[in-house]
């Protein structure tokens, strides 16, 4: 599955895939078409925008993900879902970094590819879309999940990312299917 670029698809995408800077155009590419497949999102990339500059935090050397996410969250065009993706690293103020933000059940979110690089770039990839597909569940409205298999359950270390398989349990499967019919509902 491919992710849809088009700017006429406005009508079809639940989620804008808003890069920040220079992205990895296959990355970008590979998280929305799991974004579509894992979690049902008919995804679109938007272009790439500037590093959003207000939100950087110099002593940190970091930017604030709230900030971000407060920011796609204010924007009144485009798709019900927003996930900002940066190649920078994300903080929040009571955390040393966050790998993503998302509002919960709310209508944005960021990502992180800062830390998630690896020497084999297919798992690069694959924590990309991981932590993707994680901060779209919490868009929908889910928690984290306490089943050690599903993609909900909260990751503070890459070794329990990677340990996540690709897919949610059955009880947040269900969950997002009802949410995503009901998300597909408002939106006509």
């Amino acid at each position: 599955m491919t992710a849809d670029t088009s700017a006429d698809s406005s009508d079809e995408a639940l989620l804008d895939l808003v890069p920040y800077g220079a992205i990895d155009p296959f990355a970008l590419s590979v998280v929305a078409a799991n974004l579509q497949a894992v979690a049902g999102l008919p995804t679109r990339i938007q272009p790439a925008r500037p590093h959003p500059e207000d939100a950087f935090i110099a002593a940190r050397y970091q930017f604030d993900a709230v900030k971000v996410v407060t920011a796609l969250g204010n924007e009144k065009d485009g798709a019900r879902f927003r996930m900002g993706v940066i190649q920078r690293d994300l903080c929040i103020p009571i955390l040393t970094y966050v790998y993503g933000e998302a509002q919960l059940g709310g209508s944005a979110a960021v990502i992180s590819l800062h830390r998630l690089q690896h020497i084999d770039p297919k798992v690069s990839y694959e924590r990309g879309a991981k932590i993707a597909i994680h901060e779209a569940g919490h868009l929908l409205g889910l928690e984290h999940c306490r089943e050690p298999g599903c993609l909900m359950r909260f990751s503070k270390q890459l070794e329990q990312l990677d340990s996540l398989p690709i897919r949610f349990c059955p009880a947040c499967e269900y969950e997002i299917a009802r949410l995503l019919r009901k998300a597909v509902r408002n939106r006509l």
